[in-house]
């Protein structure tokens, strides 16, 4: 009889528009949050996993810090899902220690191949372990946040995505500076056709209209 109550209750909140803040959320939302949240879990235990097999400290430190910001961002993420009000701490800017100058070009390395027993994992492998995880996480934001009703939870997770680039960012040039993720670049005459292969937009809209 309370369930019969509480969903009459919801349903009369929903035709008149006084939704309580925890059910402001809709279906898909609901799914998409779920999604993100779990895989912000692997995330954390994947870390977690990684760290004992790190050997250089300038990684280490890396990870440590992406952990303590991952963990944080998780716990505001559902503390306003789960209140759908502004959470009791407000979200942060992830900021990177490292410069911005990537190594261009390619020098000879050995070929990849998988591993064959957890005694061959490197630095290289956690590196390329870590920035997969906080790619997904970017995507898989962006895309739960165009689908999320409720503006507290659709803001948090907006505010999500740079942090998850910087990140990615950041991982990418401990990668490049120790030549495990190498860029190749195009030759110079192909690079400078291509960049010079738009020109900017003339006039405005109104003359769309004539």
């Amino acid at each position: 009889m309370q369930n019969q109550y509480q969903q009459g209750q919801v349903h009369q909140n929903m035709q008149t528009g006084a939704i309580p803040p925890q059910m402001n959320h809709g279906g898909h939302e609901v799914f998409d949050v779920h999604e993100v949240l779990s895989g912000t879990i692997v995330t954390l235990n994947t870390y977690t996993l990684l760290r004992q097999h790190v050997k250089d400290q300038e990684l280490m430190d890396i990870l440590d810090r992406q952990y303590q910001f991952i963990q944080d961002e998780y716990n505001i993420t559902l503390e306003c899902f789960q209140t759908g009000q502004d959470p009791s701490k407000p979200t942060q800017s992830y900021k990177m220690n490292q410069g911005n100058d990537f190594i261009y070009g390619l020098t000879p390395t050995q070929p990849k191949k998988p591993l064959q027993s957890v005694s061959e994992i490197t630095d290289e492998c956690i590196s390329a372990m870590m920035l997969g995880a906080v790619k997904s996480a970017a995507s898989m934001k962006a895309m739960s946040a165009l689908e999320i009703t409720n503006p507290v939870v659709r803001r948090v997770f907006a505010d999500s995505v740079p942090n998850c680039i910087e990140m990615a960012y950041e991982i990418s040039l401990y990668q490049n500076k120790h030549h495990y993720y190498q860029v190749p670049q195009l030759a110079q005459q192909d690079m400078q056709q291509m960049m010079n292969s738009y020109a900017p937009a003339q006039g405005n809209n109104n003359n769309m209209s004539h």
